[in-house]
This record gives C-alpha cells, structure tokens and sequence, in this order.
C-alpha cells in the first residue's frame, strides 16, 4: 500500500528526516512513536503528500503503485481527495458548518452531488454513534463528539489509507479509549491502512506493528505488536 525509500527532508541546514524506508501493507494499523523532534510528524506530512521530500531525484513514495512525488499539483489534490484521509489532533471542523455539512466538504470537493453526499455522512454518522447531531456545529459537540465527526469526513470519500496525528492527544482518557477502539472496527468493516502518529503508548501497542522513530529515521520496523 505504501513503499517510501530515501525520503529525506531539511528544513534549512536541519535535516530532519535521514533516509527513511518504510513499507505498510493493506489493511495494517501501523503506529509511530518517538521522541519530540525525532520527525514523527514531518514524515506523516510527507507519506499523506501534505509535503515533499527534499531529495525526491533520489527518494521514491509509491502509494497504491503510484509514484505521487511526480504527479502534478493538481493531480497530487486530485489523488489526496479521493485516496488518503486525515485526522488530526485537533479536529479543525468549520465552525458555521453542522456535523453533517463539515462531513460532506471532502465530497464536495470530489464533486459528489450533494444528496449522495449527505446521505453518506449521515450512514457514517450512524456508524459513529452520532444520529442525533447531525445538525448540530462544533460548538455544540463534546470534543469526542468532535473528533468521531472529524473521523467521518475522513472516511467520506472511501480513502484507502488514513493518516492521525495525535488523535487522541486532545481527549479525555475515557474519550480517548473509545477512539482508538474505533480505528481497528473501522479497519474491520471497512478495510482501509491506517498511519498512526501517537504519544499515546496504549494506542501505539494496539497497532499490529508499533514503529519507532529515533532521530529522523526508522530502525527494527519489522517487529509485529500483538494486540491486546
């Protein structure tokens, strides 16, 4: 699903990913953990085409057999839209919008008529346990409510991989548990990759491998976590 070779990255004279390879196959829960600073966060950016190697001559990113590092701007947005989907630890709704409205933006990009699109926020809104806030905005929402609308524009368009970022770095521990518990019954039912960046050591061992990041590159990933 994802093969990245030689993915380096410098900010200035910082170089901050050292020539990370990494392989995650379909259907994988994959964790990444480390220390602040070890690049956690710039390689995600990077494996979710958010950014760019600084060495893309030498440095290969193949996702679902594309090379992305070589498609356009416009084809790269075109591929992001309809392929990966993020979550992150802020969950970044639009304020003004409902939860239904806020689930159905990455659609509307993609150019799903708007009916279709509703009706599928709506099923994924079901699924998250949320049939009663459908009209209700961000500010009216729990922040684990928050998060599980975040979750479901992330899976409306059907991507085949989900990158987070610390997820679950901004809820409460019960909030938290039922999140990550979600990840593996989203995986279940819907058998998309998920890319996991945590702080959270009991997500991290849930993943059925845990990665860990030392100072901008990714030693010993072969290791498999059992779950628990």
């Amino acid at each position: 699903m994802i093969k990245a070779s030689n993915i380096e990255k410098f900010y200035g004279q910082l170089q901050v990913l050292k020539g990370v390879d990494l392989h995650i196959k379909k259907g994988e829960v994959v964790s990444i953990v480390g220390a602040s600073g070890a690049g956690k966060t710039t390689l995600l950016q990077i494996l979710g085409t958010l950014d760019l190697p600084t060495n893309k001559a030498t440095s290969t990113l193949l996702i679902k057999d594309i090379e992305v590092t070589k498609l356009s701007d416009k084809q790269l947005a075109k591929f992001r839209n309809e392929h990966i989907g993020f979550i992150f630890q802020f969950h970044q709704l639009l304020p003004e919008f409902t939860a239904v409205e806020n689930v159905c933006i990455p659609a509307f990009i993609k150019k799903t008529p708007r009916r279709e699109a509703e009706v599928r926020a709506k099923e994924l809104l079901d699924f998250l346990g949320l049939s009663h806030r459908y009209h209700h905005k961000p500010n009216e929402l729990s922040g684990g409510e928050q998060q599980r609308v975040a979750v479901a524009r992330a899976l409306i368009n059907s991507p085949a991989i989900i990158f987070a970022d610390e997820p679950s770095g901004n809820l409460d521990s019960e909030s938290a548990d039922n999140l990550h518990k979600l990840f593996f019954e989203l995986r279940d039912k819907f058998g998309q990759t998920f890319v996991i960046v945590t702080h959270n050591e009991q997500l991290a061992n849930l993943a059925d491998r845990k990665l860990v990041m030392v100072d901008g590159v990714i030693p010993n990933q072969d290791k498999v976590v059992e779950t628990i």
